[in-house]
Parts: C-alpha cells; sequence; structure tokens
C-alpha cells in the first residue's frame, strides 16, 4: 500500500459524494461500492463507481421519509455494503435490506421493521455460506437475524435485549472465526461478549464483563476473542472453544477502565493494536492485557486500524491518516494529511487505498496484482 499521499499526491481519482457518511468502501475487482445518505437520510443509498475511473456506474435509492433518531457524528447509512462478488448486500436499517446485482438491477429487497435509538444504527451485513447476517440494533428492537443470500427469506431471527438509551446499546458487527472443526460468530453486546453458531443463530457461549456500549467489533488472534467496550469502559480476552457461561473458567483478563474507543482493533503477532478517540495509538499485549506502548498520534481517531503487511494504517477525523509499524516498538512511518474530515476505515484492494472522507471517495496508488 502507498506510504505517501495526500488530496493531490498519488491520486488516482476522487470522486464527489452527495453527503457526509461514515461507511467503508468496498471492492471487488473492478467494482467499488459504498453507501450514502441523501437529504438527511431521507433517502438511502448504494452507489458503484468504476474502480479505474471514480466514474459513477448506478446507484439504487431507497426511501426512508419517516422521521429518525441518531447522533450527529452518526449520520444514516453508517454500515458498509458487503459482496459476494455475485450480488451486493446493503442493509438500511429502518429502510430494510436489497441486494441487486452488479449492474444495480434490484434482485430481492426485504423489509424487518423500524428500529429506534436516539444515536442510530450502525453495524454492517456479515456473508457465511448461504446466508447474509446482519446485526440489527441497538435499540428497540434489537435481533440478529440471518437471510437466505439469494432470495432475502429468513433462515434465523435471534432476539436481543434492545433499550433505547444513549448509554446502551451495540453497534459492532458480527465477526465469525474458526475453533477447532467449525465457525462460530462473535458479537459485543451490552454487558458482555456472545458467541453463535452461524448457521443456526443458537447462542454457544456468553462472557460478562463489557460496558454498557459497545462500538469496536471482537479482535481475533491467536486462539483469543478481544471485546472492547466504549465511553472508557471495559475491555476483556476470552479463550475460544467455550460453551455455556465462560466468564470463570475462559476469561483470561479484564480492563476496567480504558479510554473512549470507536474503531476496531487488530490482532498481530500476539499483540493488538488500538486507537482511541482522545489520538492515541496503543499496543497491549494479547495474553495479559498490559499496555505495551500508547503514543499520542493528534486528533480524534475513529475509523478502524487497518493492518497491512507489517504496517498499520488509522485515520483521525482531522484528515490525517497515520503509518505506524505492527511492532511492540512504536514507530511512525508516515503522516498523510487529506485535508477533509473522515470517519470512515480504510479499505485496501491490490495495493490502493480507497478513502472515503466527508466530501469525496478518493483512490490512491497504482494497482498491482
Amino acid at each position: 500500500l502507498p506510504t505517501r499521499f495526500s488530496a493531490s499526491e498519488n491520486v488516482r481519482w476522487k470522486t464527489p459524494l452527495p453527503e457526509p457518511g461514515n461507511s467503508t468502501p468496498i471492492v471487488w475487482d473492478r467494482w467499488v461500492f459504498v453507501t450514502c445518505p441523501i437529504n438527511g437520510g431521507k433517502i438511502r443509498s448504494l452507489m458503484c463507481f468504476d474502480r479505474n475511473t471514480g466514474k459513477k456506474l448506478w446507484q439504487h435509492d431507497v426511501p426512508f421519509p419517516e422521521k429518525e433518531t441518531a447522533h450527529n457524528d452518526n449520520p444514516f447509512c453508517s454500515g458498509s455494503p458487503t459482496t459476494d462478488g455475485k450480488l451486493v448486500y446493503a442493509s438500511f436499517d429502518s429502510a430494510g435490506v436489497v441486494a441487486c446485482d452488479f449492474s444495480g438491477k434490484v434482485v430481492w429487497k426485504r423489509d424487518l421493521g423500524k428500529l429506534t435509538h436516539v444515536f442510530g444504527p450502525a453495524s454492517t451485513p456479515v456473508l457465511y455460506k448461504q446466508l447474509l447476517i446482519i446485526h440489527r440494533g441497538p435499540g428497540k428492537p434489537t435481533h440478529i437475524v440471518a437471510l437466505d443470500k439469494r432470495t432475502g427469506k429468513t433462515v434465523w431471527d435471534t432476539p436481543e435485549i434492545g433499550i433505547d438509551d444513549k448509554l446502551y446499546g451495540s453497534w459492532s458487527t458480527p465477526v465469525i472465526y474458526r475453533v477447532g472443526d467449525h465457525d462460530e460468530f462473535a458479537l459485543s453486546l451490552p454487558g458482555t461478549l456472545k458467541g453463535f453458531d452461524p448457521l443456526t443463530g443458537k447462542e454457544l457461549w456468553k462472557c460478562d464483563g463489557l460496558g454498557p456500549s459497545n462500538y469496536p467489533d471482537t479482535a481475533v488472534g491467536d486462539g483469543v476473542l478481544i471485546g472492547v467496550s466504549g465511553f472508557q469502559k471495559s475491555m476483556m480476552a476470552v479463550r475460544m472453544g467455550g460453551r455455556g457461561d465462560i466468564t470463570e473458567k475462559d476469561r483470561l483478563w479484564h480492563v476496567e477502565k480504558t479510554q473512549q474507543r470507536i474503531g476496531s482493533g487488530v490482532v498481530r503477532g500476539g499483540y493488538l493494536y488500538v486507537s482511541n478517540a482522545p489520538g492515541i495509538a496503543e499496543c497491549i499485549d494479547v495474553k495479559t492485557g498490559k499496555t505495551v506502548w500508547k503514543e499520542r498520534l493528534g486528533g480524534n481517531l475513529w475509523g478502524s486500524v487497518l493492518l497491512a503487511g507489517d504496517r498499520l494504517y488509522v485515520s483521525n477525523t482531522q484528515g490525517d491518516i497515520f503509518i505506524l509499524a505492527a511492532s511492540p516498538k512504536f514507530r511512525l512511518i508516515g503522516k498523510n494529511s487529506m485535508g477533509e474530515h473522515i470517519k470512515a476505515s480504510l479499505a485496501p484492494s491490490d495495493s490502493q487505498l480507497f478513502i472515503r472522507t466527508y466530501k469525496n471517495l478518493y483512490c490512491v496508488g497504482e494497482r498491482r496484482k
């Protein structure tokens, strides 16, 4: 991935977006997809761009004129799209779920009902085999639903506790991992980290100890799952493979108070790398939960940490993108400024970076396979 770039340097193309948004673009071959609100979320849009030129190829709009609440820092359409290379899927929360082919034709759509939370939703749908798994929350109602990715029909639907309160909820996306001879997915929920069977939606295990509000996704690595809370609350690690209430026997460590965290972390070589909203990057020992280093980068770190080889990329809301060594010894490799507000995470593909700001979608660097 490129290490030197800006809004004018090493830019392959940039394309204006209609309104600010937090969702990350996704890339498949020569297509780039992104979700975007229009008219303050009264229209929720799935857009497709040409990867080589930045030209918009098509746009599918879903109207939702009803009044709905959200945080000022969380515009509607904060969930990213996902694709299997044949269809591209977007969950527009109260406005439903849509599946389009790569020409923009709607293959199926579902109305799964309205969600209500003062801060609004932000979860991304996840593909698993023939299923599209969606965490629909926070607020009332909260549930995890799996749809047949070919037809949109409900395969399973698992309810969770939902409360419309600004200090209660999960904005996390299910994270699939393999343990032994099978797959599970983990999801941070208020007060607890849970594991589920992705084929049935059955709860397999839970571990208490998270805070009431969770933004980051579960970090996975070295046979360990790490749940991270928001609002300066707790962080904890659990051993994979448990069943039932594993709080006592499989919780490896628990840190009661942390810094405010919004973006998700990554694990490499026994260390967890996370970004903290006050502008501080942190390296944590996966085995112990102890901080190895903690360094101020500046601004407000919001996007998730991107791991690329032995490098880490992370952005702040001021438009700076930092490149760090993924190492237990802190090293700042580079700092690049886009000069535009960023909350989305960075998307890599074939040596290029796709950067979604509050104004534009950028393609940075030259494509290499």
